[in-house]
This record gives C-alpha cells, structure tokens and sequence, in this order.
C-alpha cells in the first residue's frame, strides 16, 4: 500500500528504538502518527522532567530544594492536560500518589547532587544534524561541562534501575546523543551519566569513538530501510514476547493478522 501521511523528516533515538524493536510499531508511530495514550509512568516521567529542566533554567545559586518544590504546580498546568487526566484515569488518589513520588524524588535527587555547582551548556538541548547522510534528531536533557573541560550527556530516568548486564541497551539512545554532539557541536562528550532519580542512583558510562561510530552506522543502516519500507508501503511485524509487551499497538496489530503472542 501506499501512505498517505509523509515519511519523519528525521530519525530520533527513540524512534530509532522503535525500528529496531520492530518496524510496524515505527510505522504506526511515526508514518502514519497513531495516537499512544499516556500512561501513568509517561505523565510521571514527563512531570519530573519538567520540574528539573526548570530549575536548571534558573541561575546556579537559585537552584535549591525549595525553588524545585515551587514547579509542581506549574507542572499540573503544563503535563497534567486533560487528555492526559483521561488517559491515565487520573483521580484524587493517583494524584496524591504523583505528588508523593514527585517530592520523593526531588529529596533524593538533591541528594545526588548540588545543581548549584554544575556548569551546565544546555537544557532540553535540541540537536539535529545529519550524521552519516541520516537526518538525526535529539533533545538532550542537560549537557554539562565538567572543571577538567570535558562534556557529559546527563539524562534522567524515573523508571527502575536497569539490568546491568544489558547496558548495551541502556545507553544506546544516549550513545546516540553523543553521535549528535560531535557532529553538530565539534566536540565529542566523554561521559554518559543516567540519573535514576527515582533510586538516587547514577550509572557513568565512558564514551569511546568505536561505540559513537557504531551507533549512527546503526541508525544510517535502520535510515535505509525506513526508506526502502516506505517506498514498498509496507514495515514488517516482528512480534515478539518482549517487543509486544508494552506495546499499544497490539490490538491493531491483531486485526492485521499479525501473530501478537499473549493476551
């Protein structure tokens, strides 16, 4: 078949990941831009990022526990909107859960460490560039320089501290980000820091010219194919136990044919 809709003029991580999971959940994602109902980790996620992309707007010495605790509400105006209170079912009890787990976070992200000492170069720093003829997109959520010079990538996470036997994964998305900075910036970060701000946990990872390299060959590959599977109106299914898990697309996909394992 044909589409309708345009092929994304560009390629982010998470759409990449998308692809890489499998090509029908980037079909419906991003060429034909089905809706995906937030869900309560989303809306989460997404309320504390803002509350701490706001406090690094201010400057260094403004940045204390009790400026963070002033973005709360400003948050509810600005993620709470209503489709999102509908899609997630929001009532009095879960909104008391989000404020609790919010302040939660908050204490133990100040724990972590003194934003009023960090030197940052950027927050929610947009990045695109093509990068091995692959138009890449990313929003870094703070890009840091270090006394020594050197440059980190920091992005938080409010979901479970990971797996460490698979930080291949973990760090692909912001492997990528580093791909973004040397080229459009000129300058390669030296470190990947993931903040589970959730565990008071930070996870540091090295990042090397091969592991870069490897990353936006992997996304011009993915870029190929995204292309050749445009043209032919058609990205394949790969279903999987754990690409379909938590995918919200299951259902469609069913009615597709598609052999959707579990309920």
């Amino acid at each position: 078949m044909a589409f309708d809709q345009p092929l994304p003029k560009s390629l982010s991580p998470s759409r990449l990941s998308d692809f890489q999971t499998c090509p029908r959940r980037y079909q419906h994602a991003s060429v034909e831009r089905i809706p995906q109902p937030a869900t309560y980790a989303t809306a989460k996620g997404r309320f504390v990022h803002y509350v701490l992309e706001q406090l690094f707007l201010l400057e260094n010495s403004h940045r204390t526990i009790e400026r963070a605790r002033e973005f709360i509400e400003p948050a509810k105006a600005q993620i709470l909107t209503d489709e999102v209170r509908v899609d997630i079912g929001l009532d009095e009890t879960m909104m008391s859960k989000l404020l609790a787990e919010t302040e939660a976070i908050i204490v133990r992200y100040f724990a972590m460490e003194d934003p009023t000492s960090v030197k940052s170069e950027g927050v929610e720093l947009r990045l695109g560039v093509d990068v091995n003829e692959t138009p890449l997109l990313g929003i870094l959520d703070r890009l840091d320089r270090a006394d020594d010079g050197s440059l980190t990538i920091v992005d938080y996470k409010t979901g479970a501290l990971p797996n460490r036997n698979y930080d291949s994964h973990t760090f692909a998305n912001t492997e990528l980000y580093a791909a973004l900075c040397e080229a459009e910036l000129g300058e390669r970060p030296t470190t990947i820091r993931l903040m589970y701000v959730a565990h008071g946990q930070s996870i540091d990872r090295s990042v090397s010219e091969v592991v870069v390299k490897a990353r936006a060959n992997a996304a011009a590959g993915a870029w190929v194919k995204i292309n050749r599977y445009y043209d032919d109106g058609d990205f394949p299914a790969t279903p999987s136990v754990n690409a379909c898990r938590f995918c919200s697309f299951k259902d469609l996909c069913r009615s597709q044919g598609v052999p959707v394992p579990g309920r």
